[in-house]
């Protein structure tokens, strides 16, 4: 196990895929890690014994804290748990979430409030839990699993973009305001992944059988649209959660006041990072236009113990 500077981590939807690989590999690092999943004595009640056996088997410090993101209660009670077993806690990497294919007027607005109550609300739910701690404390990270859809936008995941966007934007002005207390926030955008995670298996689809058929003429495109996207890959490369988690590792590792605000995984060769130049130039600008330039950056303080 790697020696560092140890902090307690909680992440969000780690029962699998890169919540799970990041959990790992944070642990491996050195770090207390908390990995939250739902039903931890019911439906992943085997999950949880195998993260047991994995912390024992690899002599790291990796719990399980039962955690449902569309429950206040449950993410104030998951943050209660951590800073009574801890006495604080020092990242909290959101990673919850959830996948949705098909035609976006296929998809009920009762569709789209479950995902979003998932993807979006989730996120807000356990920073309300977090943050009040945070700033007492005066230090904190918020690391984002975040998505190069919100930049290509790609077609046939309409609600699913949409809600990414959302958290994306959320993240983003919420920096704005927790940089003032010495907050840091991190935005790992992640590019398609050719394998290890159950996000497109386990993809909702719309129940509106009728409204998906009216959009028959474009299905041959939705059938290739993972052959579309596995075609920008490069020859050999192997994009799997793997990647992910060795950047939230890498991130986590840098000295406070020192991490990027995003950082890009991406091996679809998409150039996201151009656009986040551009984007950040023109957010900075406005900013700086207001006289707020000062709640870009974090003012980074030492923490209370």
């Amino acid at each position: 196990m790697t020696q560092t500077n140890q902090l307690v981590i909680l992440i969000t939807g780690a029962a699998t895929g890169i919540g799970q690989a990041s959990a790992h590999s944070l642990a491996k690092a050195g770090h207390t890690v908390y990995s939250s999943m739902r039903g931890t004595t019911g439906r992943n009640a085997a999950r949880v014994q195998e993260e047991r056996e994995y912390a024992t088997a690899n002599g790291v410090d990796l719990h399980v804290v039962e955690l449902d993101v569309t429950s206040q209660e449950s993410a104030n009670q998951a943050i209660q748990t951590i800073l009574s077993e801890q006495g604080h806690i020092d990242v909290v990497l959101h990673n919850a979430g959830h996948l949705v294919v098909g035609y976006t007027e296929a998809f009920s607005v009762e569709e789209i409030e479950r995902l979003f109550d998932v993807n979006v609300l989730g996120v807000t739910r356990v920073n309300r839990a977090a943050l009040p701690h945070f700033r007492e404390r005066g230090a904190g990270l918020l690391l984002y699993t975040g998505s190069t859809t919100t930049v290509v936008v790609p077609p046939f995941m309409g609600p699913y973009v949409a809600s990414k966007l959302a958290v994306d934007g959320l993240a983003q002005t919420t920096a704005y305001e927790v940089n003032q207390f010495g907050i840091e926030t991190s935005i790992v955008m992640s590019g398609p992944l050719t394998s290890g995670t159950e996000h497109f298996p386990d993809a909702s689809r719309p129940a509106d059988t009728a409204t998906t058929a009216a959009y028959a003429p474009l299905d041959s495109m939705v059938a290739r649209n993972e052959e579309a996207t596995s075609s920008l890959f490069q020859s050999g490369v192997d994009a799997t959660p793997q990647t992910i988690a060795d950047e939230f590792v890498h991130i986590v590792s840098l000295p406070a006041g020192t991490r990027p605000f995003r950082t890009v995984v991406d091996y679809s060769n998409a150039n996201v990072e151009k656009g986040n130049a551009l984007l950040w130039e023109l957010q900075a600008d406005y900013l700086t236009r207001m006289g707020f330039a000062n709640l870009l950056h974090p003012v980074i303080k030492q923490p209370k113990d």
